[in-house]
């Protein structure tokens, strides 16, 4: 009987010329447990990424409103009104009043944002109106009409009414 770490004896009845056959100890380092073999990389699950595109063609005129991110690079007038992320690209215009998470201009923008995020104007971007965002990258080139407030968090959200008369209210819930 063979302990866990000890060989099994093996019989030999291949023997040449009658011999005896031999079993040899094993040496305690040879007993140890192999590594398990690693399995295969996983692939990575695709992170979805919903994003609604309107094309450089493209000309619309109403009310986006929704949860993902939109990239616009033609032309649309109205109301911008989502949870997600705006991107307005080189040569688009876009003449609304935006509410988005992060708004990034690289177009040209004639109306009012609110973002709860970051508002990131392009080198190649244009603006005119009235913004307020958590926090405010300008580059280099780009141009800007209009009154600006970031930096003062949360605590209160600005309504652009009647061509950029603002009134405040809070947004602190009561439960």
């Amino acid at each position: 009987m063979a302990l866990w770490n000890q060989p099994t004896p093996v019989e030999n009845n291949d023997k040449p010329n009658g011999a005896a056959a031999v079993t040899l100890p094993v040496a305690a380092s040879a007993a140890a447990p192999q590594p398990a073999p690693m399995p295969p990389p996983k692939e990575a699950a695709p992170v979805q990424r919903l994003e609604s595109v309107f094309g450089p063609n493209v000309s619309i005129e109403g009310k986006i409103e929704g949860d993902t991110a939109v990239r616009i690079a033609g032309k649309f007038k109205g109301d911008i009104q989502i949870k997600g992320d705006l991107t307005i690209e080189k040569g688009a215009h876009i003449a609304a009043k935006v509410h988005a998470a992060n708004v990034t201009i690289g177009g040209e923008l004639d109306g009012n944002v609110v973002a709860s995020g970051q508002v990131k104007l392009l080198e190649s971007g244009q603006m005119i109106g009235d913004l307020k965002a958590t926090s405010f990258t300008v580059a280099s080139g780009s141009r800007m009409r209009g009154h600006v407030e970031f930096g003062f968090g949360g605590a209160e959200v600005v309504k652009f009414v009647n061509g950029g008369v603002h009134e405040k209210e809070n947004s602190k819930s009561s439960v």
